[in-house]
């Protein structure tokens, strides 16, 4: 009689599909470096187009900021399960005696992990090329960042393993992304403009909102985010 495979915990199944995700890319860097130039090049391409002044830097420049990051997490996210399916990787995971929501949460939070280093970059040369100083509300728009971060990864994530099931993957999930993130963008905007204001001030109804919306949808994933893994 063949014994049976040992189950796994959640969090110790999540933390070794979160450091193998780190592992491949830290192998190459090459996901990593090419979304951080994208989102540096975004940025300096809205700062040459609009050569925007002090006033209007605090004004649209968190809109710029956030659609940089937008885009890179597109770019990002894509590979998430991309490469598990072209390898048939995914399978092996499935069948590992482990919650399938660690699967996801590993991608999750190597996502968000990876999402942050992009922003550790991005921010000072955002604050560099819209004369915008931010050493002041550093700690309040840190927060506003990772709510928002940690939103586009969950909903990116998701939407990453129901997109590289389809043929036409690197269409559908900016189709599918966009649209889902729409609140979670207008929340994260206007903390960052109310951040960047003088005087500075963060809007209670955005963070209720940016809470709301990472409650909701890390709750949804964890609740069925073992039925995007089934074929």
């Amino acid at each position: 009689m063949k014994p049976r495979a040992k189950y796994v915990g959640l969090s110790r199944a999540t933390f070794a599909v979160f450091s193998k995700e780190l592992r491949v890319e830290f192998r190459s860097f090459e996901l990593l470096t090419s979304t951080i130039v994208f989102a540096l090049v975004v940025v300096f391409v809205f700062s040459f187009a609009f050569n925007p002044s002090a006033a209007d830097s605090r004004r649209f420049g968190a809109g710029f900021l956030w659609i940089a990051l937008l885009f890179a997490s597109s770019l990002m996210l894509q590979p998430s399960f991309t490469r598990e399916r072209t390898n048939d990787t995914i399978a092996a995971l499935v069948l590992a005696p482990v919650d399938p929501f660690a699967i996801i949460a590993g991608k999750l939070f190597a996502n968000f992990f990876f999402l942050v280093l992009v922003e550790v970059i991005l921010l000072p040369a955002f604050s560099v090329l819209y004369d915008v100083p931010l050493l002041g509300v550093i700690g309040p728009l840190a927060g506003v960042m990772l709510l928002g971060t940690f939103g586009i990864a969950t909903v990116g994530t998701v939407f990453a393993a129901i997109a590289s099931q389809a043929r036409m993957r690197e269409l559908l999930l900016p189709l599918l992304l966009l649209p889902a993130l729409v609140p979670l963008l207008i929340a994260s905007v206007g903390a960052t403009v109310g951040l960047l204001a003088e005087p500075s001030d963060l809007p209670r109804t955005s963070m209720v909102v940016l809470v709301c919306f990472d409650v909701v949808f890390f709750t949804a994933t964890w609740l069925f985010g073992g039925f995007l893994l089934e074929e």
